[in-house]
């Protein structure tokens, strides 16, 4: 790993708010493509995916998703169960940012691709019960695009166009249905 590098995840930890907050952007901005580095952090941002903090939750799950093209070893394959628990995590925005984020997983490979588009789907249909759900479905239906876009899998589409023909409530079906014109 880089100075450049171990200096943005050391501001993760030691940095002010902002410091922090920049060094998360760059970090994420820096994992866009494969890096050589990622199983130097993979263990201890599987740790952090338990830690009492919900930043460093937050952090772990989208850094692991973001790592997943930079995986030959199929660690996430291992992980995923782990990073995906952040995803219904008890603060809101913490399991949000996880969320959104997870898709991610999918450009790791055909095996990771289809356990994040099955997981995503089967919690479309099972997160009613769950506080903000509707924020939930959008989030899903928007990585299920991020990944369409990315894997150019037709699978990917026929799914999402079906969990959105499943909505009841018009208002939130057009809605959807604006995230997949």
């Amino acid at each position: 790993m880089d100075e450049r590098t171990k200096q943005l995840f050391e501001q993760l930890e030691k940095g002010s708010k902002q410091e922090q907050m920049d060094a998360f952007e760059s970090l994420l901005e820096e994992m866009e493509k494969k890096v050589p580095w990622a199983y130097e952090v993979w263990d201890e941002l599987v740790a952090h995916l338990y830690d009492e903090d919900a930043h460093r939750r937050s952090r772990a799950a989208q850094f692991l998703s973001y790592l997943a093209k930079s995986d030959p070893e199929d660690r996430i394959l291992r992980d995923f169960d782990k990073v995906w628990r952040v995803t219904k995590d008890e603060k809101f925005v913490t399991a949000r940012h996880a969320l959104q984020a997870i898709w991610r997983v999918g450009i790791g490979g055909e095996k990771q691709k289809n356990l994040v588009t099955g997981h995503m789907i089967e919690r479309f249909y099972t997160c009613e019960e769950e506080k903000n759900y509707t924020l939930l479905r959008e989030d899903i239906l928007k990585g299920l695009r991020s990944l369409y876009e990315h894997e150019e899998d037709p699978y990917i589409e026929e799914q999402a166009k079906g969990l959105i023909d499943s909505v009841d409530d018009e208002k939130y079906a057009k809605k959807y249905r604006k995230i997949w014109k």
